[in-house]
């Protein structure tokens, strides 16, 4: 049974900001998934395997945290979120440190892959979901502000792993992270809860919200009153089947550069592992500010817009990289600095344009389905940028991979019939 919150006045203002502090904070926990790269070089040499089933554990993750949010994003409303906080966080404690004792890669594939992925997926969408019910006057920016969490994640457990690493090795430093998480995300969701059903902001989006229905959606893009609509009507929609597709392809992008970023910097690059992972920390701290610059573009100016800003610099870190070819360290963390802001960027962006085109009511089960755009893109950028270095031995075909996809993305943005 939930338990809902009553705040009144400067106390309920004052208070739902503890949630976004809260939900960063389990964020953060939640991101050491973009810290796999400082792992991978370890892995490799640990099980004697190559880039592509390197790979494999995180890609499966990603993929995974996919599904389950998905899954999860169904009972969001149905159970306290302190919950399906602890849930998810004792899958992910289980997943590292049943990867402390992997055999092989694909043993660490399942364990740190299909295990502490899936518990990832529930615990997810709880802080998003609690931030989006208290601020329903600035939704996008108060996702975006918990989200800084888990882009900011690599700037503190990078270079935290790559210590414990030097000092224990990385199969125990699994163990340890493990350990860690499974203590620290239950006790920050004890204070979790949703607001009262009368709870309303001074700032109302607006009153006598109404259900798309079937023969709303034939016109509905151009309805300007906000809407509330089921998935299954949602699906089948303009404005979603762009959103999804633009979504996979700045996911594809992001992950498949954030899960790379350690190899290019050691092995084209020419950069020390330790200095690696000190440009991932500076990298976090890209990733974690894409999240409410391109929450606040959105609400501000419109998803077309926001898209649009994200797949023009992406372009533009594909050049640099094309143009330097891994000559200059420097092209290299502007570059990455580009890729990991843009895929914090549209990780503000996809829920933000949920929200603001489909309504709240359904939000938990429309976003879920608008993420599974996230695990699919961390499939295939995995797959692609595996198979493109052992095939071409080099990096720079993943940049003009980069390259195609930002262009068809811009493309796609500028197609007409979309609901701003």
């Amino acid at each position: 049974m939930i338990q809902n919150a009553t705040y009144t006045g400067a106390s309920r203002k004052t208070y739902r900001w503890v949630y976004v502090v809260l939900g960063n904070l389990m964020m953060m926990c939640l991101g050491t998934v973009y810290a796999w790269s400082v792992f991978r070089i370890p892995v490799e040499q640990a099980f004697g395997v190559g880039t592509t089933l390197s790979g494999l554990p995180y890609m499966v993750s990603l993929a995974f945290y996919a599904l389950f949010m998905l899954i999860s994003g169904r009972y969001l409303n149905r159970f306290s979120p302190r919950l399906i906080m602890t849930a998810g966080a004792l899958l992910i404690s289980a997943g590292w440190i049943g990867s402390a004792y992997a055999p092989n890669i694909y043993w660490l594939t399942l364990t740190y892959g299909a295990v502490s992925g899936a518990g990832v997926g529930i615990a997810y969408g709880v802080p998003m979901a609690v931030a989006a019910k208290w601020f329903p006057d600035k939704k996008g920016l108060a996702v975006g502000m918990v989200l800084v969490g888990f882009g900011l994640s690599p700037l503190v457990t990078a270079p935290l792993a790559r210590h414990f690493i030097e000092i224990y090795g990385g199969m125990q430093t699994f163990k340890i992270l493990g350990a860690a998480f499974g203590m620290i995300i239950p006790i920050l969701a004890l204070p979790l809860t949703y607001p009262s059903e009368n709870y309303s902001s001074d700032h109302k989006t607006g009153q006598g919200q109404r259900l798309a229905s079937e023969a709303d959606t034939v016109n509905g893009e151009s309805h300007k009153g906000q809407m509330e609509y089921p998935s299954v009507v949602m699906m089948k929609t303009k404005s979603f089947k762009i959103l999804y597709i633009t979504f996979f392809i700045g996911a594809m992008i992001g992950l498949m550069l954030i899960g790379m970023t350690g190899k290019v910097a050691v092995e084209w690059v020419g950069l020390s592992q330790g200095s690696a992972a000190l440009l991932m920390s500076v990298f976090a701290v890209f990733n974690g500010l894409g999240r409410p610059v391109f929450g606040w573009l959105t609400d501000r100016l419109s998803f077309k817009s926001a898209a649009l800003i994200s797949f023009v610099s992406i372009v533009v870190g594909s050049l640099i990289m094309i143009y330097t070819k891994g000559s200059s360290p420097i092209a290299f963390g502007l570059a990455f600095s580009i890729f990991w802001f843009n895929l914090g960027g549209w990780l503000a962006i996809a829920p933000a344009s949920t929200l603001s085109m489909f309504g709240m009511l359904n939000y938990s089960q429309n976003y879920g389905v608008v993420f599974t755009a996230y695990g699919i893109g961390a499939v295939a950028g995995v797959i692609s940028s595996g198979v493109l270095i052992d095939w071409f031995g080099g990096y720079t075909m993943i940049f003009y991979l980069v390259l195609t996809l930002a262009v068809v993305g811009s493309l796609a943005v500028k197609l007409p019939g979309v609901r701003q």
